[in-house]
């Protein structure tokens, strides 16, 4: 190996380690939307991490969320679980793919899917593979355990 070669795979390096850097901290904001949906300066945040054509991808249904559904929904999570935290637990980069595994935790203040906890809180495993392109989410696959929540929720 010449010293040019040694070099250069010393600066891929160096480059790769703050690409995936920035992307940890884009999909950082996620998590943070996630914990303070009501915060405007994190749906800005989030606005800016995320592509404009960002879609969520939750089954094999082929039906996407947009943005500003996605927006909507997690104001609604905010006002329905006030004190709502989504902590990262993980994250896992492989070139434009983030993978965060994560743990959400709240206490409902009205039913959440039909299940009224009566003051329970819930604690749930959930998994999100983030795809980048062009420096921002351009999509972001989830499974969250809300069958485990009601469970929890319901007392069983």
């Amino acid at each position: 190996m010449t010293l040019k070669s040694i070099l250069t795979s010393a600066a891929l390096a160096v480059f790769a380690t703050g690409a995936f850097a920035d992307n940890a901290s884009t999909v950082r904001s996620f998590y943070d939307l996630l914990s303070n949906p009501g915060a405007q300066e994190e749906v800005e945040a989030f606005q800016a991490a995320t592509s404009k054509d960002w879609v969520s991808l939750g089954d094999y249904s082929g039906a996407t969320k947009s943005r500003e559904a996605f927006l909507g929904q997690v104001g609604g999570f905010g006002k329905l679980i006030p004190d709502l935290d989504w902590a990262i637990q993980d994250i896992h980069q492989d070139g434009d793919t983030v993978i965060v595994r994560s743990r959400a935790t709240g206490t409902p203040v009205a039913p959440l899917f039909g299940v009224d906890g009566q003051g329970r809180s819930f604690d749930i495993l959930t998994i999100d593979i983030h795809e980048f392109e062009d420096g921002v989410i351009s999509q972001t696959y989830h499974v969250e355990d809300w069958a485990g929540a009601l469970r929890q929720l319901s007392g069983k």
